[in-house]
């Protein structure tokens, strides 16, 4: 195997595109592939072959399992699904001499479990020359030898087999010798007579050819010496020994003993052995006794490794004649193998909720032993919820047989055994550690199926009621409980109001202080969730229970307890000892010992006259009435409750011992105390405040009115100024004061003495009015000039088209007066006018500004509404509702059609006849003080 080449190849490669045989028998594989093949060169395409789907051969596992030996000749692509070689496969290694060499390969696919025979066929390829086990043969042949005597050649050796081992010899030319090959040996043929005085030595090549292609051969040089005397060889007793060697012998063990004989005598008649062609792994393992023939044992024999072994024996006599002899050696099997087992896949951990019969893994059990010693059963631990169920050949798939629980049994140690059928048998195990992964299948359990709580009332908020507890057997985040409460109502409030729970330790606490009284118990759902996914839960109910506190007095209903009422009772002057007199009737809010009332009297007028029951609250008298006690009679009754500490209230009880109500004097002379004095006390106080405020504000009055009798004429000086800034364009403000154009500027002035009109109205403003802080400080002599140009003036001006007063205007009652409107102020002014005409104009012309500033849209303080866009008075205060002239219906209108008809309406009825003139003038606007004294003004200029 010396001369192995990669060009002998060539052709070999593209013989496996067509030549790879595909058989598919009872559904194993079974393909042809020539040895010394290329690495990564593909096989076949397995998916393709077995009709497996290539995007599924990476989540089934795909894999491939040799059988009895540790290379792994080919490997799967998993993208491609081809077969491709991974290591080189030299035939003669792996199969010697055996006309088929075919190797085992396991295809297994999980999810679910398959598996495919694949039967690797290595063809022989002629990558061995023939080859003889020494370079020269030395022989030793006698001139007297005959012809047609034969002499034995140590034939060649070819690892190939077939047609590409040894197929032919050729020997070259010579005078003297001529080849014989036959099945079994090859021998030189003397032809011609020897002749040692004319050539003492011969030298001819022989050659071996194998049938391979290209053809490869082997050449040994054969020396003959030509002796003088030497016929005969030595002779085998057999052409063929065989023998049977059990496997691990021990070494010196006589295999088989050889034996050849010669004719000849002496030292031609000696016979030496040895060994002719033995494989380079053979030659350490026997050994050959030259002298006897003896083939012993030199090493180990093993029945896994060759079962048999093939040499030949060479035997010799002293003048160097040979022969050959064939020793076949069969080693018989022991069962010194045990089996092997391999976990090929497993799946661990594995889910707690997996279904019975699921496969979680395979397991593969080897014995290189042969025939019985070879077969092999397997079993498993009992008490484990697993089995193994053979699947194919030495194939186990492990199943689960029962449902798994992690909280019962969270890991499993499983063995494994396997035993052959030997003698005596043999067996293995193996240990499998399985663990159960958690599945969130338990919700938490509480340790109590409901839980009660008692807690005293008046509590503090944030106490601890009590603590629930809920186990989950679950590992983990699976077991990691979470407390909550669900919602709900208690007496119409949610019930987070009233409790909490700490969601890591259970404890509940409560939120607010519990009045046992409002609320005596109630119930709180309690969830208790693990952290699974999804999560799992559970509900408790928590019963509170709130305990009473002896935190109420008692309460007194009759009698009612001290200042609140007065209670008296008659007692007849005839009652007897023992008689019922009255009855206090007291409750207590807390309950049990805690609303257990006892009466006393404390206090009594005649302590030996009445008792009272301890536990009934009736008083009666403990003796006969007489003439000597005192007819009023006051007791004091305390009631205490049996809490501890105890509380207590008290009541009076006030008694008249008489027979009719006549004799009864005044029963605030008994019933009088600080408490009834205080609310008299409080009664004069405020009546003397309500009468001294009276009397107050009547004195005001008086004090104006009588400061309006002397001094008639301030009133007119007291101008109500509107600001500037409120003016819109066209509007003069004349000294502050008024927003109406300058000829109907008026002063506002407070009246005293009517409740209907707040403002009065007077003359429109000229150089002379005075601003309004400025008003009051005129003297008395600074009124004389304007009303004594008053009385210069004989007729009166025409009065002022732009305004109308009509019926719907005025402020009266709708429709009181009827008739044509007239015009106001047509006629002149009479001579002399009195003080209260001039008054009474200058009135109605206020109500001229008041009913037009009326008229006038919102917001705008009367403006014309071309003023709206640009200037809205939105501030100033609307003084409108307050311009009203006591007893006046006269009012404005804008009406151009009834301004003349309401001006003389309104002059007939606040002014008197005008006088006739002397010639008739056209008519004017009506003049007021104030406007007569502006124009006499202009005059004087």
């Amino acid at each position: 195997m010396g001369d192995k080449g990669f060009s002998a190849l060539r052709p070999i490669l593209a013989f496996i595109s067509f030549n790879v045989a595909l058989q598919l028998v009872n559904g194993d594989l079974s393909y042809s592939v020539p040895e010394e093949i290329k690495r990564g060169s593909v096989i076949g395409n397995i998916a393709k072959d077995l009709g497996l789907d290539v995007r599924t051969l990476s989540s089934r596992k795909f894999r491939v399992d040799f059988e009895g030996t540790q290379k792994r000749y080919c490997d799967m692509n998993l993208s491609t699904g081809d077969l491709i070689t991974s290591e080189r496969m030299d035939r003669e290694s792996l199969c010697g001499k055996k006309p088929s060499c075919v190797v085992k390969v396991d295809l297994v696919l999980e999810n679910p479990l398959e598996l495919h025979r694949l039967s690797l066929h290595i063809q022989d390829v002629n990558d061995n020359s023939p080859k003889f086990r020494k370079n020269l043969i030395e022989m030793e042949i006698s001139e007297s030898a005959d012809k047609g005597n034969r002499f034995s050649i140590e034939e060649a050796h070819d690892a190939d087999i077939g047609q590409n081992a040894v197929q032919r010899y050729n020997l070259q030319r010579n005078d003297n010798f001529v080849l014989a090959v036959d099945s079994n040996k090859v021998e030189l043929v003397l032809e011609n007579t020897l002749d040692r005085e004319k050539q003492k030595e011969i030298n001819l090549l022989l050659t071996a050819l194998d049938g391979g292609s290209p053809q490869r051969s082997g050449t040994v040089v054969i020396h003959v010496t030509v002796l003088d005397a030497n016929d005969n060889a030595p002779v085998f007793s057999q052409a063929v020994y065989k023998a049977s060697l059990p496997e691990n012998s021990p070494p010196d063990t006589v295999v088989i003993t050889v034996s050849a004989t010669d004719a000849d005598e002496g030292v031609n008649g000696d016979v030496t052995y040895d060994f002719g062609h033995v494989s380079d792994d053979d030659v350490n393992i026997f050994s050959i006794d030259p002298k006897t023939g003896e083939i012993r044992v030199t090493g180990m024999i093993d029945f896994e490794e060759s079962s048999s072994f093939e040499m030949r024996v060479q035997a010799k006599d002293g003048l160097g004649l040979t022969s050959y002899a064939k020793v076949i050696i069969d080693v018989t099997d022991k069962n010194d193998n045990a089996p092997v087992i391999h976990l090929k896949s497993l799946t661990n951990p594995i889910p707690e909720n997996v279904s019975p019969g699921t496969d979680l893994g395979i397991i593969n059990v080897q014995d290189r032993d042969s025939e019985s010693n070879g077969q092999v059963r397997c079993s498993i631990q009992q008490g484990a919820p697993f089995k193994l169920v053979p699947s194919i050949k030495n194939y186990y798939s492990l199943v689960t047989t029962g449902q798994l629980d992690r909280e019962l049994v969270s890991d499993y140690n499983i063995t494994i055994t396997a035993t052959d059928e030997g003698s005596p048998p043999l067996s293995s195990s193996k240990s499998v550690q399985l663990s159960v992964a958690d599945i969130n299948d338990n919700p938490p359990v509480f340790e109590d199926q409901s839980y009660s709580a008692y807690v005293s009332e008046n509590n503090k908020p944030g106490s601890t009621l009590c603590s629930v507890t809920a186990r989950d057997p679950d590992w983990r985040q699976n077991g990691t409980v979470i407390y909550s409460v669900l919602p709900g109502e208690v007496n119409g409030a949610p019930v987070s109001s009233y409790v909490s729970v700490n969601g890591d330790t259970g404890v509940i606490h409560a939120v607010r202080s519990f009045d046992y009284e409002q609320l005596r118990s109630f119930k709180v759902q309690v969830m208790a969730r693990d952290n699974g996914s999804p999560p799992l839960s559970s509900n408790v109910t928590v019963s509170v229970f709130v305990s009473d506190v002896n935190d109420n007095s008692p309460q007194i209903l009759y009698p009612a307890p001290e200042g609140n009422s007065f209670m008296t009772e008659l007692v007849p002057k005839a009652a007897h000892g023992g008689s019922l007199v009255s009855k206090v009737i007291a409750v207590d809010a807390d309950s049990g010992q805690n609303a257990w009332l006892s009466y006393e009297i404390v206090k009594s007028t005649d302590p030996g006259l009445f008792t009272i029951g301890v536990h009934s609250g009736e008083i009666r008298t403990q003796r006969d009435i007489s003439e000597s006690d005192s007819m009023k009679q006051n007791l004091i009754v305390a009631v205490k409750d049996n809490g501890q500490p105890s509380l207590s209230a008290t009541c009076s009880m006030y008694l008249l011992i008489s027979d009719n109500l006549a004799e009864v004097p005044e029963l605030k002379d008994i019933s009088y105390d600080e408490k009834n004095s205080k609310l008299t006390s409080y009664l004069i106080i405020a009546l003397v405040s309500v009468s001294t405020f009276f009397l107050t504000f009547i004195i005001i009055i008086l004090g104006v009115r009588f400061c309006r009798r002397r001094k008639p004429r301030l009133l007119f000086d007291g101008a109500v100024a509107i600001p500037s800034a409120y003016l819109p364009p066209n509007y003069a403000d004349v000294d502050g004061t008024g927003t109406l154009r300058s000829a109907y500027n008026y002063d506002a002035y407070l009246t005293t003495g009517s409740r209907t009109s707040d403002f009065k109205f007077v003359t429109s403003y000229n150089d002379n009015t005075l601003p309004a802080d400025q008003t009051l400080r005129k003297s008395p002599s600074d009124f004389v000039d304007p009303f004594d140009d008053l009385e210069t003036s004989v007729e009166q001006k025409p009065p002022n088209n732009d305004w109308r007063f009509t019926q719907g205007q005025r402020p009266g009652p709708s429709g009181a007066t009827g008739g044509p409107e007239v015009a106001m102020g047509t006629g002149p002014w009479p001579q002399p006018p009195t003080e209260a005409e001039q008054l009474q104009a200058l009135m109605a012309a206020a109500n001229e500004v008041s009913e037009a500033t009326a008229t006038l849209g919102p917001g705008t303080m009367g403006l014309s509404t071309r003023y709206s866009p640009q200037f809205t008075l939105q501030h100033v205060p609307d003084y409108r509702q307050n311009v009203y002239i006591p007893g006046s219906t006269a009012t404005l209108t804008s009406n151009p059609q009834q301004q003349q008809a309401t001006a003389q309406q309104a002059t007939q009825q606040a002014l008197p006849p005008p006088q006739a003139s002397a010639q008739p003038e056209p008519p004017k606007a009506a003049q007021t003080p104030a406007s007569k004294k502006k124009s006499t003004k202009k005059e004087k200029k």
